[in-house]
């Protein structure tokens, strides 16, 4: 069962740079309290990340729940299945922001786990029934994802990744932004630097707590345990 509610009543008041983009309405399905009064955090990357990759995912995403913090993510192959199913696997709580309405499936493979998220977490899509999705609806989607995410982690991402898109959309918003260190030392990506210009943040082990002050209400510090 699904509803449809406007962004500012679920997410709460808007200021007029996140009113200028967000959709007239979203359509939800699951617990809409996960995105009232709880930190959320998006992480997200590339649909075919390396094995460091997915573990560098996994301890993100761990350590994020073991402070009571809200996984969101866009629940494509890769990073966003490995953050959501690491949510769910910690007893934690996820967000999936849909690039289709809530009646389709995209990857068809991630049915089961878009099935799990309606019931027991929240999927959240700004497509009504019957909407013929196009490439650019997950661009689109992208941009929603930033507005319901108080901050976003990108681990792993190419030059000409879908990814990036989120990454600006956050960046334009004013929202936090932290890149995985990894790809700010990776000689063969331009776009780490050019975000960095722009306020985007380095994320590494001695400074996750930048991380956790950006965000309202999170459990007190512990010593951070990642594969950067």
């Amino acid at each position: 069962m699904s509803i449809e509610i406007a962004p500012e009543d679920l997410l709460g008041p808007l200021n007029p740079v996140e009113q200028k983009n967000a959709p007239k309405w979203l359509f939800c399905a699951g617990d809409i309290g996960l995105c009232r009064g709880l930190p959320r955090v998006a992480i997200i990357g590339t649909r075919k990340p390396s094995t460091l990759g997915l573990r560098r995912t996994q301890d993100l995403a761990k350590m994020l729940v073991s402070r009571d913090v809200v996984i969101v993510s866009g629940l494509a192959h890769g990073v966003d299945t490995c953050a959501h199913q690491t949510a769910i696997d910690a007893r934690g709580k996820t967000i999936a922001v849909l690039g289709t309405p809530l009646d389709q499936f995209y990857p068809k493979e991630n049915a089961g786990l878009q099935r799990k998220i309606m019931a027991e977490h929240l999927a959240v899509s700004q497509f009504p029934h019957g909407y013929a999705v196009q490439p650019k609806s997950f661009a689109i989607r992208n941009r929603t994802m930033a507005l319901i995410a108080h901050a976003t982690v990108i681990v792993e991402a190419g030059d000409g990744s879908g990814t990036l898109h989120q990454g600006w959309e956050a960046l334009r918003l004013g929202r936090p932004l932290f890149l995985m260190e990894s790809l700010t030392r990776d000689k063969k990506l331009e776009w780490p630097g050019k975000m960095m210009a722009y306020g985007a943040q380095v994320l590494t082990r001695g400074n996750m707590d930048d991380l956790f002050e950006s965000l309202p209400h999170t459990a007190p510090s512990e010593e951070a345990v990642l594969s950067f």
